[in-house]
């Protein structure tokens, strides 16, 4: 007798809640004190690690000295840190207690890799610098919300400049060269024997669809491990798997000849709208929502399968910066349409070499970047490259050997119980010439976390991750 009181109520209650939600927002994004920092990589390059170890250190704040160079901490006015419930209950939760205990197991391990949306939030407390904002407050709250999302979620936005067509083309082309060529040839074959203007059914896309999808899995899947790779929902599915929007391929055929009803019209039809339900939906839902975007790369491994492999990852990165071509958010358009203005691409894993090539490293990863960044940077965008380790898992060692004073490593190699000490070789500053992959030059290894002794409320060691955090967040905690 009384439901229906009750439900005018709450939902009475719910849009009120919904009201304060919305005007909250608003006054974040006009008081700058919200900022929304985006975390994603190209194939395993440790986003998952430099995640939990990020959020380790603004927790662990000043102690133990371990963030020198983020400046709010070497000025003393950093207060703390600390997580808080995140702001959208509908994306899944970034479970850091899960991914800190494994590394604080004994023995530890590297976490397990993350492969959807996930995200957790922060509320960092500061004294401002300025003189004004100190008089007025003498101390502020910023809240950081930590995006975590696929790389192959970032690879598709271009598709929203490309037709079904030109988009055929490419991935064509792509299939003349190795790896791919080899791992394409069962798709490439059925194609051969498929006409792509005979009248479409159901079974003949999805058997087309599915050799397509086998050969992208191919493609990502240990050794090949590439990364340019669309769209990337047929990578990672989820709650998409074997729905129409995921059931195309490319077809060799032009425009003008896909008549209405043929296996290239419909192909055509259902690419269109992965475009517009998937892609575009997180451009709209996501992107444009983010304050800061930070892309990890691990070279190392780029470096160690070839000049093909190599030359795939310049490609993802130059795909990447293509979707950074705007200005520099003012605080009047961040009311109505926020974007990334700081751009930071890592290369990770820095540990895995000596110490004396981190500087090779990060002029590398300028290098493969530079042309774009310059763009991105007219534009009013601020690109950054940077050598580091999220999670420091050795030690350089410089030795004599054979007259010459050289650096080495000593870690745990992965699926080894011992460590041992190596030389892991240079990293060239240059983007390597075609006479430089003669051989096997480059052999570099991967390593276990080597996290001995360490009870729960010490301080992971990294690398630069004080430097990182200063570059995307600095200019905040002012």
């Amino acid at each position: 007798m009384w439901t229906t009181p009750n439900l005018e109520k709450n939902t009475f209650g719910s849009l009120v809640t919904e009201a304060r939600k919305s005007l909250e927002d608003l006054l974040y994004l006009a008081m700058d004190r919200r900022v929304r920092l985006a975390v994603t990589g190209l194939n395993q390059a440790g986003k998952t690690v430099f995640i939990t170890s990020l959020i380790h250190q603004l927790l662990q704040g000043a102690r133990l000295g371990g963030l020198p160079f983020f400046q709010v901490v070497a000025e003393g006015r950093f207060q703390g840190a600390k997580t808080v419930l995140q702001p959208n209950m509908a994306i899944a939760a970034f479970r850091y207690d899960l991914f800190i205990q494994s590394l604080m197991d004994h023995p530890s391990a590297w976490p397990k890799a993350t492969d959807g949306l996930s995200e957790i939030r922060l509320a960092i407390r500061f004294r401002p610098s300025g003189m004004l904002h100190s008089r007025l407050r003498s101390s502020t709250t910023i809240h950081l919300d930590i995006i975590d999302y696929p790389g192959e979620w970032l690879l598709d936005l271009p598709l929203l400049g490309q037709d079904f067509f030109q988009w055929s083309n490419e991935v064509f082309d792509l299939c003349e060269h190795a790896p791919r060529r080899d791992l394409a040839q069962p798709w490439l074959d059925h194609l051969s024997r498929l006409d792509p203007l005979q009248h479409a059914e159901e079974g003949t896309l999805r058997q087309a669809s599915r050799l397509f999808t086998d050969f992208l899995l191919a493609c990502k899947r240990e050794p090949v491990g590439l990364s340019y790779l669309q769209p990337g929902r047929f990578l990672i599915p989820g709650d998409l798997k074997d729905t129409p929007l995921l059931t195309f391929c490319p077809i060799r055929c032009s425009a003008d000849s896909a008549k209405a009803g043929s296996v290239a019209q419909v192909m055509a039809e259902r690419f269109e709208s992965y475009k517009e339900r998937v892609v575009r939906r997180f451009y709209q839902d996501h992107f444009s929502h983010f304050d800061r975007q930070i892309v990890l790369v691990d070279l190392l491994k780029g470096l160690n399968r070839g000049p093909d492999h190599f030359s795939d990852m310049s490609r993802s990165l130059k795909s990447i910066l293509k979707n950074f071509d705007y200005g520099r958010a003012s605080l009047i358009s961040r009311l109505w349409q926020p974007r990334i203005d700081r751009l930071l691409f890592v290369a990770t894993k820095a540990d895995h070499v000596a110490a004396n090539q981190h500087g090779n490293m990060e002029r590398l990863l300028a290098r493969m970047v530079m042309d774009h960044a310059n763009e991105a940077a007219f534009h009013g965008v601020k690109v950054e490259t940077m050598a580091i380790a999220s999670v420091v898992s050795t030690e350089t060692v410089v030795k004599e050997h054979q007259g010459r004073r050289l650096s080495f490593v000593r870690g745990r190699p992965k699926g080894r119980a011992e460590d041992v000490l190596l030389f892991p070789g240079e990293i060239p500053e240059k983007i390597p010439r075609p006479e430089a992959w003669q051989g096997e030059r480059f052999n570099f290894l991967e390593f276990e976390p080597r996290i001995r002794g360490v009870e729960a409320d010490d301080r992971l060691p990294h690398l630069r991750l004080d430097l990182a955090l200063d570059f995307l967040l600095g200019d905040k905690l002012t």
